[in-house]
């Protein structure tokens, strides 16, 4: 069977490894002038370390099967993804753990965190949007500095104009726990994450800097199956509409120190700070080699 598949990322350079192992013959195509879509990674020879171009990217999983898969692809270092976040002049732990409490409210014990976190709590029995799930669950203060500013900058819009589902993803503990996911499995490669893609796509047929859509008919009609990794709304000409997309555009700097902040990523809640998160690449590499660092800033925009 002859297979078209569109995007040089995980999922389809995952689909053309399998695929060609099964015995179709795969086509891949992709618009940018690289493989490994957003999780494209090269070195930077100022920071001695991988670059993480399109933002942080760290593999976590709980299943076996999944992680043995990819290990046969890469080595992986131990990185555990432990973010903080500068509200104003203050940096705080964060998943909201007791730390966290700590820092907000005084409270060194479970009981005096939970006592603290319900004396600030707004109830609402059947919060109907973001802003009123956050303050039934975690009350005013904390979601003033963690969620509201932050939010709307991610989003675009206030919290009390999103749902309540987007929020309920992010945990909050009643322990000193700061590990941003709770998966057995995590880590970086140890090579970056382009290497794994490369290995992928050895042998098959790829060709970057082409676009899908400038002969959508053609490439439909010379291949038995086509495998789409785009945006669903393009595919179909947009004629069920604009999809609200939100992309991130990326501001990156050269630093003539050995470690500028001190942590892989650190978040911006507040509204008066344009952008939503510093990352510094050298970190995920876990060794700190060179004079030099390089750090992005992550702006949020609409498509």
């Amino acid at each position: 069977m002859e297979i078209l598949i569109v995007g040089a990322g995980l999922y389809g350079s995952v689909c053309a490894y399998e695929l060609t192992k099964a015995g179709h013959t795969c086509h891949v195509i992709d618009k940018r002038d690289h493989v490994g879509g957003n999780i494209f990674t090269r070195f930077s020879e100022e920071a001695q370390c991988h670059e993480h171009v399109y933002g942080a990217h760290i593999f976590h999983t709980n299943s076996r099967m999944i992680w043995d898969y990819i290990n046969q692809f890469a080595n992986f270092n131990t990185f555990t993804h432990r973010v903080k976040v500068k509200h104003g002049e203050r940096i705080y732990s964060f998943p909201i753990n007791i730390l966290t409490l700590y820092q907000v409210y005084g409270a060194q014990t479970p009981d005096e965190a939970k006592r603290c976190l319900q004396a600030d709590i707004i109830p609402y029995d059947n919060p109907s949007n973001m802003e009123e799930f956050c303050l039934s669950t975690i009350g005013r203060r904390l979601y003033s500095i963690f969620i509201e500013g932050y939010s709307q900058k991610q989003w675009g819009k206030h919290p009390r104009e999103l749902p309540a589902d987007i929020i309920k993803r992010i945990p909050y503990r009643f322990n000193f726990d700061d590990h941003y996911f709770d998966d057995k499995y995590q880590g970086i490669p140890v090579g970056g994450y382009t290497a794994i893609i490369e290995q992928m796509l050895q042998g098959v047929s790829t060709q970057l800097n082409t676009c899908f859509f400038a002969n959508k008919d053609r490439y439909l009609d010379q291949h038995d199956q086509v495998i789409y990794t785009g945006p669903i709304d393009q595919y179909f000409d947009y004629k069920f509409g604009v999809l609200e997309y939100r992309s991130l555009r990326f501001e990156r700097e050269l630093l003539p120190v050995g470690d500028w902040q001190g942590n892989a990523v650190i978040n911006y809640s507040g509204a008066e700070v344009p952008w939503t998160r510093i990352i510094e690449h050298k970190h995920f590499d876990m060794h700190m080699k060179g004079s030099h660092t390089l750090i992005t800033r992550e702006f949020p925009e609409a498509w």
